[in-house]
């Protein structure tokens, strides 16, 4: 199957993406840390494991199925994945279009994901689908403001970071509603922009 338009750019990205996001990912580790603290002993998806940074930040022991839409994303992280003390099986996928079955997973995890998958609402609703009833999602994300002049100057920002990167200006909380799931958590990290979000289906 001929390689999509994301999957090429992120398999580009892969060569500078350590270089470029490496200080922003250690300014956001323990928050992260704190998010990924709660992974249960279940079925656990992460979506969009990138080069694996976060790998190292997981808890111990855990059943992880980690995906990428990016294979050259997915070699990088592979070695970081193999000194996991626990499980994590490494699967190249698109977020629109996952081939677990519905129910599959107790939680899933994302860390600065949706800023940056096409279609994000369709994306949301198949991860609402492979979860099981009454399972979590929990997501660190940066999104778009409501408020001057953060506002503008993100959608001025927004042409160029989608050329090398992600979306600045979706509401992905909003996302997450649409897409069926009952926000319960929700705590501003930066301003509105940098945020944790939790939600059940």
């Amino acid at each position: 199957m001929a390689a999509s338009v994301t999957q090429k750019k992120w398999d580009r990205i892969s060569s500078f993406y350590k270089w470029s996001n490496g200080a922003a990912e250690r300014r956001w580790e323990p928050w992260k840390k704190e998010m990924f603290s709660r992974m249960g002993d279940g079925n656990i998806l992460f979506l969009a494991i990138g080069i694996g940074e976060e790998i190292r930040l997981f808890p111990e022991n855990r059943r992880i199925t980690a995906i990428d839409i990016s294979p050259r994303m997915l070699s990088k992280a592979a070695a970081k994945a193999a000194h996991y003390n626990g499980s994590i099986r490494l699967m190249q996928m698109d977020a629109r279009n996952l081939s677990f079955p519905s129910g599959t997973f107790n939680q899933v995890f994302t860390a600065c994901t949706f800023c940056s998958v096409p279609e994000p609402v369709k994306g949301l609703k198949e991860l609402y689908r492979v979860l099981k009833p009454g399972g979590e999602l929990l997501m660190f994300e940066h999104t778009g403001s409501k408020h001057f002049p953060f506002r503008e100057m993100l959608r001025i920002m927004n042409p160029i970071a989608e050329m090398i990167g992600p979306s600045v200006t979706r509401d992905t909380v909003a996302n997450v509603s649409a897409a069926g799931f009952s926000i319960i958590g929700l705590h501003n990290v930066y301003l509105d922009i940098v945020k944790t979000i939790s939600a059940l289906k």
